[in-house]
């Protein structure tokens, strides 16, 4: 393979490449969103400067993908904090748990999506939406939402989930030192609202070493949301440098 070949290739192995050149459109993307109020200094705790945190909310969320192109449908679920950067309020994406690996490594190497693997799942269960979260064999998350209890105005709900989206970007060099670290940006676009739903919810999260959502307790359920649609998720930017210690 020549040099100029090569060099067209964005992952590997090369000739079987882990995840498809594509921008993925998402369609039916079923949320099930829960923010808590957790204990505010286990958040500074993992929260990177030079995002603030001001209030100590927490979007728990599971997200049924109906069809997503280049890599199919699947189930994700994770925690974003919400933060503020140089006066700009966002969320942070703290963890990421899903069953593709395609979207896994997609969402690692091309952005900066912090994605691990999981067990995650959406459904109806007896008149209640549930959300569960599996680190292999072991249940770390259980969500519960009465199902459509009250409808919820597009707008606020298109609002809900296209916040600004902080990132933590770290690739290593060879001699284990960082070669890359930066704090990136991106944010949902192009949003169809197809559903929108609220009502009483609440969240329970369990121990576990190499899924620590408990380590940010849930002090009290503060909204919930059921949410489809279909969406296009923007390129990330880079807006700090961490080896350079400033703004990008």
């Amino acid at each position: 393979m020549k040099i100029e070949e090569v060099r067209q290739h964005v992952t590997t192995p090369l000739t079987a490449p882990a995840f498809a050149p594509v921008v993925p459109r998402f369609t039916n993307r079923e949320y099930l969103n829960i923010v808590y109020r957790t204990d505010a200094d286990a958040l500074r705790a993992v929260v990177p400067e030079p995002l603030q945190v001001e209030e100590p909310l927490v979007r728990f969320e599971v997200m049924k993908m109906g069809d997503v192109s280049g890599y199919g449908p699947y189930t994700e679920s994770g925690q974003a904090i919400e933060v503020s950067f140089d006066g700009e309020r966002g969320e942070y994406l703290h963890a990421m748990y899903l069953d593709n690996f395609p979207a896994t490594a997609s969402g690692r190497e091309v952005s900066a999506y912090p994605k691990t693997v999981g067990s995650p799942n959406l459904y109806v269960d007896n008149g209640v939406l549930v959300g569960t979260l599996d680190y292999g064999t072991l249940r770390v998350a259980t969500a519960t939402m009465g199902y459509k209890h009250h409808e919820l105005d597009a707008r606020a709900a298109e609002q809900q989930i296209t916040v600004p989206t902080f990132m933590l970007k770290t690739i290593p060099g060879y001699d284990g030192a960082p070669r890359v670290q930066e704090l990136v940006r991106t944010e949902i676009t192009d949003v169809v609202v197809k559903e929108a739903y609220t009502g009483p919810a609440r969240l329970q999260l369990f121990q576990h070493v190499l899924a620590p959502l408990a380590d940010l307790p849930v002090l009290e359920v503060v909204s919930a949301s059921h949410i489809l649609t279909d969406l296009t998720l923007a390129p990330v930017k880079p807006v700090f440098d961490y080896l350079k210690g400033a703004l990008v």
